[in-house]
């Protein structure tokens, strides 16, 4: 059996889903997982299409990117596939874990994608080094900090620390620290 996996990272990315659906079902996928969450977070359609999948089957995506963030991510997940004998087919490159040379190639790009990821880190890190050089970076938003007397009403009002943080929408641990008069409660 053909089993789909389509992936974006954010709700927003409403096209990319449905051209990775289309593309699937054209590449004649009988059982599609859908998810929309970032591949570093959990991953619920990947794992129901693992678990779903039998000895015999493929798993099929579009692109290594809706798989597996990195190298090592791409060889547990694959690993898995393997020990279940399930073959992996990436339609963008047109390579199939079925045949030895898709095996090799698939090991090849997964290397060169981690490779990317991390230029493109670097350059990230040396751009807010550069930004911050140059007094130009404002970091992100101090959600929590801006929170801190809202926090403290709401605890002094008897409300769980728990329920703060959710309906504040920070962290427990920011109401914590907030509550503990720790240094990043003050603006």
């Amino acid at each position: 059996m053909l089993i789909g996996l389509a992936r974006t990272s954010t709700l927003e990315q409403e096209a990319g889903l449905e051209a990775q659906k289309r593309m699937l079902g054209a590449a004649g996928v009988e059982k599609l997982f859908v998810e929309q969450t970032s591949s570093v977070g959990p991953r619920p359609a990947l794992e129901a299409a693992i678990e779903f999948s039998r000895e015999g089957d493929t798993l099929c995506v579009t692109d290594l990117s809706r798989l597996a963030r990195g190298v090592h991510d791409f060889c547990r997940t694959q690993t898995r596939l393997a020990e279940k004998r399930v073959d992996l087919r990436v339609l963008t490159l047109g390579l199939d874990t079925a045949t030895p040379t898709g095996k090799l190639m698939l090991n090849v790009l997964a290397s060169v994608a981690q490779f990317e990821r991390e230029i493109m880190l670097e350059r990230q890190r040396e751009g807010v080094a550069r930004a911050k050089v140059e007094k130009r970076y404002k970091g992100r938003a101090p959600t929590a900090r801006a929170k801190a007397e809202e926090v403290r009403t709401m605890a002094a009002a008897g409300v769980k620390k728990a329920v703060i943080a959710a309906e504040l929408g920070i962290s427990a641990r920011s109401v914590f620290r907030i509550l503990a008069g720790g240094a990043s409660d003050t603006p």
